[in-house]
């Protein structure tokens, strides 16, 4: 062990988690640099491309398949990887997504088209391997804020940054490959940092439950025992991935419906007290050390959020609210609710079970699920028969989610509040791994 993993290992939590989380949120905040800056551009009147299908919808579209392939194979891939070649593969994975930025802006369209979709391949992957630096630790909820943060505010930010390249005279075509140059020293810098941190302690796997790879029988045996909560899970994760994703990537034209059409400064303006919003609010769940409450006070958490999400977006329409503080309030709901599958609800749900496994595995089975109802959505508002602006479908997607993901997550909750003991497993429960009759792996 080296001095600085030694260091960190005897440090402080306040210190220890400073140092984990700044090199976990650089870390995710560096590949969206990679993934989102071309949803900064309109690419208005784009050459040879004369189809039914709008240019910029096709990119969302081609990039958004190669996310959600890249999710389905995370399911195996995330659960049985091991801690050695985590960075490597960091590098690897986001260098390719690169490579494939450049492919966009030096073929001609229509065929960079087909650049973005193996742009996206790659990085779905990501998110996975930098939280399995995390995950499993007393201090997981504060690091899994930080890190969920990075993908509320990093997006906003770096279609700011994209803007600025924009307005530099850098064309639509080759402003995605120039923002994604910037962030690449911050990546290599935090993957150094990621890979300094020591495994999570004896305390950390007698309270959160060891973390170990899942093979297949693992996956099938957690997800029969435990299937119909985390099917309601992922059915009301599908709802929050497709109406985040979409507000997302057509922020430019959202804004612009609202009256800020060249506002660069707003994608950030907005994002920054979303984040500050949801995210104070999820880490406050780890002064609360019983698994199982910790996991039904998530739930409750989701259906707040998805309530706010539906009561703003009610309350703008009413003229109650103005833009930009409805763009926050439905925000910091929608982050709310969307957030802790990211992290924290999986993470307590590995916990509060007792079953020793990864957190990754479940966030890719919902991730998954997530990105091809994202899809869907996109090819509904493209040829479904509904025709809305931008800012009015976002309206329709915003009640609809809200509304659904209410009603199963509240179901979810009081399946797992019967399924899951009173006191849940760890140390707050008189259980550890080694007493606990449920903390074995799954082997035969």
């Amino acid at each position: 062990m080296n001095r600085l993993r030694s260091a960190l290992d005897r440090a402080h939590p306040a210190i220890f988690c400073t140092y984990a989380g700044a090199a976990a949120f650089a870390a995710y905040f560096s590949m969206y640099a990679f993934r989102k800056p071309f949803t900064a551009a309109t690419f208005d009147d784009v050459a040879g491309w004369n189809y039914v299908l709008d240019y910029k919808v096709a990119l969302v579209i081609a990039q958004l398949v190669g996310y959600a392939l890249s999710k389905l194979a995370g399911i195996r891939i995330i659960a049985e990887t091991g801690r050695t070649g985590r960075g490597v593969a960091i590098l690897g994975l986001v260098g390719v997504s690169w490579l494939a930025l450049l492919l966009f802006a030096l073929i001609p369209a229509p065929w960079n088209v087909a650049a973005l979709f193996l742009n996206g391949l790659p990085l779905g992957l990501i998110w996975g391997l930098v939280f399995s630096y995390v995950e499993g630790r007393r201090t997981s909820e504060v690091l899994g804020a930080i890190l969920c943060s990075a993908f509320i505010v990093s997006s906003g930010l770096v279609k700011t940054v994209g803007g600025w390249i924009l307005a530099a005279g850098v064309s639509d075509h080759w402003m995605p490959a120039a923002t994604g140059a910037l962030f690449l020293p911050l990546l290599a810098l935090a993957v150094f940092g990621l890979s300094q941190l020591p495994p999570p302690s004896p305390q950390d796997e007698a309270e959160r439950i060891r973390r170990a790879p899942m093979s297949g029988r693992d996956r099938a045996a957690f997800l029969g025992a435990y299937g119909p909560g985390v099917l309601l899970l992922v059915l009301a994760y599908v709802l929050f991935t497709a109406v985040r994703d979409f507000r997302d990537n057509f922020a430019a034209e959202i804004w612009a419906a609202l009256g800020h059409a060249k506002a660069a400064a707003m994608f950030t303006a907005s994002e920054l007290p979303v984040a500050a919003i949801a995210l104070a609010v999820l880490a406050a769940t780890m002064g609360v050390r019983d698994n199982r409450n910790a996991l039904l006070i998530l739930h409750a958490v989701i259906v707040a959020g998805a309530l706010l999400l539906g009561l703003s977006t009610l309350a703008f329409q009413l003229g109650m609210m103005p833009p930009l503080a409805w763009m926050i309030a439905s925000g910091a709901g929608l982050y709310m609710a969307y957030t802790p599958f990211n992290a924290m609800l999986f993470d307590r749900m590995i916990a509060a079970t007792g079953r020793v496994g990864a957190a990754g595995f479940l966030i890719y089975v919902a991730d998954a699920s997530g990105y091809v109802g994202s899809v869907g959505l996109m090819l509904l508002k493209t040829f479904g028969s509904l025709r809305l602006d931008w800012l009015n479908f976002f309206i329709l997607t915003a009640y609809g989610a809200a509304l659904a993901s209410v009603f199963m997550v509240a179901l979810s909750g009081l399946y797992f509040g019967a399924r899951i003991g009173e006191g849940g497993t760890g140390l707050s429960a008189g259980n550890t791994p080694e007493t606990h009759p449920e903390t074995t792996p799954f082997r035969p």
